[in-house]
């Protein structure tokens, strides 16, 4: 299932959940899943509401009492310690670490003892952790998003008066692509900007999809210029569906690069591992010569947007590298598929590359060619030989 958020009136915690409402989650499962978090002393309404003639849902989190500043820690722990799925958990810690590394930069601390005010509220808690619920219910597997408008002026928060877009809201868009409005309101709040960047493996238009559904989020101010309001459309890949094929397909992903010559090359190895794990797309090691001639390696991770931070992270606490360069990347690629084909070994996975002639070639996947040659003992150069000529 792919989602594609048009936000061309911003992106909220509350407008993200309204509009996953409005796709169909059911709110009763919502509010169950939600009481299984420990926290006490809140409640979710939606309502359905009008913008500028569309119907919408409005979500608005009811709390009793609740002026706690909670740590990164705490709401670490919050989440750890819920019995919600692991997919929702790996979601909901990934969002509010992005908030946290971001507000540890704003105010010089560790991200562990970043204080959380607004954020830290149980109605941000509810709005994040209800956003996984949603992925999650509707099997959304991919994200892809509009640019993102940026409203103008001054909002009041725990730090007094700031300019708008908040400092944090502009740290955590760093790397996206937004643009400047002449309209005098906070469209983007820190809880969405990290909703997006998180989800979000690309930007831009919207991609080519079957729609099946299509869901309004509506902000609580009503705006005269514009709806307040978040559009998201889910449904499936229009080539898969369509059997259409296009020559090649086009994205953007993120290169992270580092220069290293003074660390120990066994760790190299292990960092290939760690950093596949978490996302990376593709990682290779280049030689090259740095200062003074030293021969070193050029450390070179492909991936997408929404895991940079993640992968950034990985290099700097694994390795002696002081800093890593990122840049935007263009790609086109050949369409290619997973399938299933017999073989002289039995049903094995196999990719299908549809080439830019329109001819179909078949290329076993590594993985289990390996697992094939431990178990029969065979050279594996023999198994790959074995399984073309059977396709």
């Amino acid at each position: 299932m792919i989602a594609y958020f048009d936000c061309f009136s911003g992106i909220s915690g509350d407008m993200t959940l309204g509009a996953f409402i409005d796709l169909g989650v059911p709110v009763k499962w919502l509010k169950e899943n939600l009481d299984r978090i420990p926290l006490a002393g809140f409640d979710v309404s939606v309502d359905t509401v009008v913008r500028n003639g569309i119907t919408a849902k409005s979500v608005r989190v009811r709390v009793e009492n609740d002026k706690t500043s909670r740590d990164y820690a705490q709401i670490r722990s919050l989440i750890k310690n819920s019995p919600l799925s692991r997919n929702v958990k790996q979601i909901s810690r990934d969002i509010f670490e992005r908030i946290a590394d971001v507000e540890a930069d704003i105010h010089g601390c560790s991200r562990d003892k970043v204080h959380f005010h607004e954020v830290g509220g149980i109605d941000a808690i509810v709005d994040i952790v209800g956003t996984a619920l949603c992925i999650n219910y509707l099997g959304i597997k991919k994200v892809v998003s509009s640019s993102i408008p940026l409203g103008k002026g001054f909002v009041t928060c725990a730090h007094g008066t700031l300019p708008v877009p908040a400092p944090a809201t502009i740290e955590i868009l760093k790397g996206a692509p937004v643009y400047g409005t002449k309209i005098p309101y906070e469209l983007v709040t820190p809880t969405g900007a990290a909703i997006i960047v998180t989800l979000a493996e690309s930007y831009g238009e919207m991609p080519d999809m079957i729609i099946e559904k299509t869901g309004y989020g509506a902000g609580k101010r009503d705006m005269e210029s514009i709806p307040n309001l978040l559009r998201v459309m889910t449904g499936t890949d229009a080539c898969r569906e369509t059997g259409h094929r296009p020559a090649h397909y086009k994205d953007t992903i993120v290169v992270l690069e580092t220069g290293i010559d003074d660390m120990n090359p066994e760790v190299f190895g292990f960092l290939m591992d760690r950093l596949f794990e978490e996302g990376a797309l593709d990682v290779y090691w280049i030689p090259i010569f740095m200062k003074k001639n030293r021969p070193g390696t050029m450390v070179q991770v492909l991936c997408r947007r929404n895991r940079k931070d993640v992968l950034i992270n990985c290099i700097l606490s694994e390795t002696s590298s002081l800093g890593v360069r990122y840049y935007d990347a263009k790609r086109c690629m050949l369409p290619r598929e997973s399938a299933i084909m017999k073989t002289a070994y039995g049903e094995i996975q196999v990719k299908r590359i549809i080439e830019a002639g329109g001819g179909v070639r078949i290329v076993p996947e590594y993985e289990v060619c390996k697992k094939i040659a431990l178990e029969k003992n065979l050279p594996i150069r023999m198994v790959y030989d074995t399984i073309i000529k059977s396709l």
